[in-house]
């Protein structure tokens, strides 16, 4: 479903009148202009300028961005919901739910893995978060073998798990891992390199905790170095003498990073965590694009210089957004450990029995999942009348023909459209 603004308190009847819910207007945003003009163009030309750097055109790109065509409009099917005391309702557009490329849904996957992180995943332990990335002159490995991603994230992972088995002299225990795959820098350069949550110590297969307060990244640096030319060298794709030559070097371009902690009370703060782990590449509030003209801006990342390079044209530019669309078959967040599926379960069980979930019926727990979502992104209830009663989903358009009717009834009282907010963007109404 579409994504909205909070509205928050500027006027003395604040207090009275619950924050605002407003679809956005998916066509008012950079991206939707930036693909919607160029999209075409970067095909045609994909073979002769794109195609040695990036890789063959793959098809999936096309399906994608026609989903995002379709996200956040009416036209495409929505929802009704309507207060249940007073004459006010308003649509909720469908989503498209794509990976990569569309950051309205890229903010809500993140806000549900988030919160399955904190109820599902995470026990009660300390977490660190572990960086892995490697040099620039191994990612284009990654670039035209997909596969090797999710061996990176193993092998991460690997590198965890023997590092924390050392130091407590114990074979057998295990770390929990949450890795996720990202392939963007900020400049969206391909750039693959794993983002983990780890938990500051290990589980003995009893569920016994020994904590690990410290671990050498350096030393796990060496190791993952060592594990991934291992990986790459049975691979076939990479000699020797590529090996030895990038041991040569004084920076090895290997980097590993677990100096960030959160503790299990920090809520908020393993929230904007999950969040920058599942972040999407383009940010919304950093790319400025003109269809007349076909002038670009991307904007370098809070308390980032901009990399010393000339700005991309919007065809670079738009063919850097595109080789990050994953295969849709394709895992980028892998759950090892004391965290993996088959593991998570027994270690739940040696847990304190936690309280019983609400039971919701089916439609209501839906309407509730999806209000719940929102307002952890937006700080605004959309189920929330500003009369104060709630509001309902009483049905869902899909027909062309119901969807026409009703647009074309409503056309005259659907409030402004706006483009999508920016972070901390206030809206008044």
């Amino acid at each position: 479903m579409g994504a909205m603004a909070a509205t928050p308190a500027l006027s003395p009847k604040a207090d009275a009148c619950p924050p605002r819910y407003r679809p956005r207007n998916p066509r008012l945003s950079s991206l939707y202009q930036l693909l919607e003009s160029q999209y075409e163009s970067v095909k045609s030309v994909w073979e002769d300028r794109f195609e040695r750097r990036y890789g063959f055109w793959r098809g999936l790109y096309d399906t994608a961005v026609a989903r995002y065509f379709d996200c956040g409009l009416f036209e495409s099917g929505f929802a009704r919901v309507k207060c249940t005391k007073c004459p006010r309702e308003f649509l909720v557009a469908f989503s498209c739910k794509g990976r990569a490329l569309c950051p309205s849904c890229g903010a809500k996957r993140a806000a549900i893995f988030s919160e399955m992180l904190q109820h599902q995943i995470l026990t009660d332990v300390p977490h660190a978060q572990w960086v892995f990335s490697i040099p620039k002159m191994l990612r284009p490995y990654f670039l035209h073998h997909r596969e090797l991603l999710g061996d990176m994230a193993r092998l991460a992972y690997e590198t965890v798990r023997e590092m924390m088995a050392a130091i407590v002299d114990e074979p057998d225990a295990r770390p929990g891992m949450v890795a996720v795959i990202q392939t963007f820098a900020s400049s969206l350069k391909w750039n693959p390199h794993i983002h983990s949550i780890v938990s500051r110590g290990v589980f003995k297969p009893d569920g016994t905790w020994i904590p690990v307060p410290y671990v050498d990244a350096h030393q796990a640096e060496l190791l993952f170095r060592h594990k991934l030319f291992a990986l790459l060298r049975d691979r076939g794709l990479i000699s020797e003498q590529r090996i030895d030559l990038l041991l040569s070097w004084r920076h090895s371009g290997f980097s590993v990073h677990n100096h960030t902690t959160v503790y299990p009370n920090d809520t908020e703060g393993l929230h904007k965590l999950a969040c920058y782990l599942m972040r999407a590449p383009v940010n919304l509030s950093r790319l400025r694009f003109d269809p007349g003209s076909g002038l670009l801006a991307y904007e370098p990342r809070s308390g980032h210089d901009a990399e010393d390079e000339p700005l991309p044209d919007p065809l670079e530019f738009l063919a850097r957004v595109l080789i990050h669309i994953p295969e849709t078959n394709k895992h980028l967040v892998h759950f090892y450990g004391a965290y993996a599926n088959r593991v998570r379960s027994t270690l739940r069980n040696s847990q304190p029995p936690a309280e019983p979930a609400q039971t919701l019926p089916p439609r209501r727990a839906l309407s509730k999942r999806w209000a719940e979502l929102i307002y952890r992104i937006y700080d605004v209830d959309p189920l929330t009348c500003r009369c104060g009663a709630e509001m309902k989903i009483i049905a869902f358009i899909t027909e062309p023909a119901a969807i026409r009717k009703i647009l074309d009834h409503r056309d005259h009282k659907r409030p402004q459209q706006r483009a999508p907010p920016s972070p901390g963007e206030a809206i008044v109404h």
